[in-house]
């Protein structure tokens, strides 16, 4: 398994895990828990993208 193979399942592993954990925190507004679950999500495919990126550029 190579570098961007890894980094691709760590960011499908967070995006489900953030998906998860949306509207389980009890107590926070429903947007703030959204936001924070598309950020997450935004972040892990940035890191891919970005291990693809450098993974290309070694090819």
């Amino acid at each position: 398994m190579g570098i961007a193979d890894q980094f691709k399942d760590k960011a499908q592993e967070l995006a489900e895990q953030a998906k998860k954990n949306t509207g389980e925190k009890k107590g926070e507004p429903r947007g703030r828990t959204s936001a924070a679950s598309e950020r997450a999500r935004d972040k892990a495919r940035d890191a891919a993208q970005g291990a693809r990126d450098r993974y290309d550029d070694e090819s």
